[in-house]
């Protein structure tokens, strides 16, 4: 992650597979030995249609990005797919440090696919005139509130305490105050929030003593509480979220496409929405392989993303619940500052459901 604007505008990216028989029956294709020949007469040889396999839907190029950290590390199983041929198109990734190069690339029609932030999302949609779709969530909070001293057992332990966070005017801001505010806590005055320009710094702070609670996201708390063995999570922001968020919930990281890409590809891009859940459930149940990945493709250490995988809260949420979910989040978003979201919430269009 680099300076929080970027950093709390992070998120991640995509999968497929495909196979093909020719004029022989499923066991032949199978077994790859020839079937026996019974006696033929030119009265029984009929063509055993019923025996014989769709042909595989032709691979087609994919321009894909994501940027760095939490919202690509549920994409590392197909980008190793993709290197070895085994997914259903050719993938090509692009790991962005910025989301300016992002929005870019997709403006200038370079990328069909992304995993961008949610909120980025939405500006797109808004400046594009409605060009992208959202069409799953795979990253949901990674903002966590920690301390070094265990004072903070609960929202309400933050009354009287100066808290260190990043994403003044930004994301991460939203989301607090949003959760102080619907537990009776007022942002402005019954606590005293120090913004810093970066991520680093917070965790710097943390791990010299400089600070005693503060606000991070993932990976950073991972790397803070590997400097300091008295930091401790103290809250999930997400959960905090999901207590007083009718519905919605705090949502890091989306996948986006292209609308002219879907509507000439859409059963492409079906198949990739199948190997990128399929990806994401792989992360999270094989951990250690997936941090091995991580580092593979310069996300992050190995042994940093090995710890940091279960609380990115990676995921893929599409249909309905994703459209209420981000649907929701985006409406905290707009109340709190319109520009998070592009001046204006978005319309139904925006919401791509199988």
């Amino acid at each position: 992650m680099k300076k929080l604007t970027c950093a709390l505008l992070a998120a991640a990216l995509t999968l497929l597979a495909g196979c093909s028989s020719g004029g022989t029956s499923s066991s032949e294709a199978s077994s790859g030995a020839p079937a026996e020949s019974a006696p033929s007469s030119s009265q029984d040889s009929e063509p055993e249609s019923s025996a014989s396999q769709e042909a595989p839907a032709e691979k087609i190029d994919v321009n894909i990005a994501s940027l760095k950290g939490p919202t690509s590390m549920g994409l590392v199983q197909v980008m190793e797919q993709s290197e070895a041929g085994g997914t259903a198109n050719n993938y090509h990734f692009t790991m962005a440090g910025t989301a300016d190069e992002i929005v870019a690339q997709i403006a200038k029609g370079e990328l069909d696919i992304a995993a961008v932030p949610c909120n980025l999302a939405s500006v797109l949609y808004n400046n594009t005139e409605g060009k992208i779709s959202i069409a799953a969530i795979n990253t949901l909070g990674v903002l966590y509130v920690v301390d070094t001293d265990g004072s903070v057992q609960s929202i309400g332990d933050l009354r009287g305490k100066t808290v260190y966070s990043t994403g003044k005017n930004t994301t991460p801001e939203a989301a607090l105050n949003f959760v102080l505010s619907q537990n009776g806590i007022d942002p402005a005055s019954d606590l005293t929030i120090e913004y810093k320009s970066e991520a680093t710094e917070v965790a710097a702070l943390m791990s010299e003593g400089g600070a005693t609670v503060a606000m991070l996201p993932e990976p950073f708390v991972t790397t803070a509480m590997q400097k300091n063995d008295k930091l401790r999570v103290a809250l999930d922001l997400t959960e905090e979220w999901d207590k007083v968020g009718d519905g919605s919930s705090l949502v890091t990281g989306v996948v986006i496409v292209r609308n002219e890409f879907l509507q000439e590809h859409g059963e492409a891009f079906e198949r990739f929405l199948d190997e990128y859940k399929a990806s994401t459930e792989w992360v999270n149940s094989s951990v250690e392989e997936a941090a091995a990945l991580v580092e593979k493709y310069g996300i992050a250490p190995a042994a940093v993303a090995g710890k940091a995988i279960p609380k990115c809260s990676i995921t893929f949420i599409d249909g309905a619940d994703m459209k209420t979910k981000v649907s929701g989040y985006l409406q905290v978003l707009f109340e709190q500052n319109p520009k998070l979201v592009g001046g204006k919430l978005p319309d139904d269009a925006f919401y791509y459901q199988r």
